[in-house]
């Protein structure tokens, strides 16, 4: 039975040239670290979005990259491009000067842009600290904003009062029911009935898909092709997502965020300050999604870093579904004038699989997110995979599966080897699973190993890691679990 669609609530856009502190307000509006913030300018390059809650009302909140209008260079002009599809969008917008500099040329630009849209427009003189500076501010006024207010970002000073107009000057709306309706949340540990059959814990309303990869392998431009937009910026330039940019669209009645995350280096190739904090925020956000999509460039091959990247996302406990992109420059629909054999996708997954073998439970899909070509089965393998992860079996089914398999083949030596009593899957996302055993010790690697290859056998569990844990249980506590039957 599918539920009404919420109205959305309305935008408020944060504007401003390179290094203003636009981050800093919108991490202080939204309340958490959610943009990178440092003193080199052009961190924040796409559009970074966010809700908070002010008055009783909902407000979506977009922080933009820094704007210098009419500039030509390629990054500076697609920044420009994102943010005016923000400023288009929005019901409110809020400029942000830096109150501890002159006023410059670009101010008085991007301002002359901003009156014309006729939209609310609030000028925020950031960096303003101390009552001495509040004066100066003053001097901004010609910019011709007239609603003017002095704040401190970082402190957090004047931002409350600048809300406070910010939603009496958006109409009234839908968005004043800041309580989002829904199911409540299922418990990833809760107790499965005895007897009952395998089954699927009702889906949450969206599935948090990160795009993961090492920079340069097309994670902007499958983002893009995933969500029909120009959302995030493509060049070829590597590293050109910094932020975390995430979008959410639904497909046949289900709802996705996908979010694109910066490209993961390895530790010494991470110079400027921005870098290393976009890789500490693109492991954060991974560990945050629900799958991750691990993005391969089809003309490099598998690469020590993408092999580094993807046992990130194994470790998190992450669903994992391999994209091998850019197949349409070696698969064997290329035309090659050299004579050159194109790539067989059967042999190519072999070295994929060789390369990557502790992911040998994620799927394989082959793209081109430039051309748009299989994304649908991209689309359908991702259902699959989140349905996967949230698969519950009784402890009934588990007890029957134990019964079943012959754990002389899991060739442990003789002085690790346990005594398996039951089995019970404590939760999902991932699914884990206790060993209920006759020796509280570390299951041995093969012996774990494989007894994941028997659960995969016998339920599945497509594209998501299995954790299995162990438990002695002593004589007289398995006693009474036997009379208590």
């Amino acid at each position: 039975m599918s539920s009404a669609t919420p109205t959305r609530a309305p935008l408020l856009a944060i504007v401003g040239r390179p290094n203003v502190g636009k981050s800093t307000l919108f991490n202080r509006i939204v309340g958490s670290r959610r943009a990178i913030v440092g003193d080199e300018p052009g961190i924040t390059r796409d559009r970074l979005y966010g809700e908070t809650t002010w008055e009783g009302r909902r407000l979506r909140v977009v922080d933009t990259g820094g704007i210098v209008p009419d500039e030509k260079d390629l990054i500076p002009a697609e920044i420009f491009r994102q943010a005016w599809v923000a400023l288009e969008e929005a019901a409110a917008i809020i400029m942000v000067v830096d109150g501890r500099t002159e006023l410059a040329s670009p101010d008085m630009d991007l301002a002359r842009l901003l009156r014309r849209m006729n939209k609310p427009l609030f000028l925020a003189v950031n960096k303003v600290d101390t009552r001495e500076m509040e004066a100066p501010a003053e001097n901004f006024r010609t910019l011709g904003i007239e609603q003017l207010y002095t704040v401190s970002a970082e402190h957090g000073t004047g931002t409350a009062e600048l809300l406070d107009e910010v939603v009496k000057a958006i109409p009234a709306g839908d968005d004043e029911a800041a309580k989002e309706s829904g199911p409540e949340p299922v418990a990833a540990d809760a107790v499965q009935p005895e007897g009952e059959s395998a089954e699927e814990v009702p889906p949450p309303r969206e599935t948090k898909v990160a795009i993961i990869g090492h920079p340069n392998v097309g994670k902007s431009t499958l983002l893009n092709a995933l969500t029909g937009t120009s959302r995030a910026i493509v060049s070829p330039i590597a590293g050109t997502t910094r932020d975390a940019v995430d979008e959410v669209i639904e497909r046949d009645g289900k709802s996705y965020r996908f979010i694109d995350t910066a490209g993961i280096r390895r530790k010494g190739k991470t110079r400027l300050m921005a870098e290393k904090l976009s890789v500490v925020m693109a492991r954060k956000h991974l560990e945050a999604a629900d799958v991750a999509l691990l993005v391969l460039d089809a003309v490099e091959g598998v690469s020590a870093l993408d092999a580094a990247i993807g046992g990130y996302a194994d470790e998190s406990g992450r669903s994992v579904v391999i994209v091998v992109n850019k197949w349409d420059l070696v698969g064997p629909s290329r035309k090659n004038e050299d004579g050159a054999r194109p790539a067989d996708r059967s042999v190519y997954e072999q070295q994929v699989r060789k390369a990557l073998k502790f992911l040998d439970y994620a799927p394989i899909v082959f793209v081109s997110a430039s051309e748009g070509k299989n994304l649908d089965r991209l689309f359908e393998t991702l259902e699959i995979v989140a349905v996967e992860r949230r698969k519950r079996i009784s402890t009934s089914q588990m007890n029957r599966f134990v019964e079943s398999v012959d754990f002389e083949r899991a060739g442990v030596p003789y002085r690790q080897k346990v005594k398996v009593f039951y089995m019970t899957q404590a939760s999902v996302a991932p699914p884990t699973f206790v060993l209920f055993t006759d020796k509280d010790v570390k299951l041995h690697f093969s012996y774990e190993r494989f007894l994941q290859n028997q659960i995969r056998k016998a339920f599945g569990f497509v594209g998501t890691p299995i954790r299995i844990k162990n438990r002695a249980r002593s004589k007289v506590e398995l006693g009474a679990r036997k009379r208590g039957r």
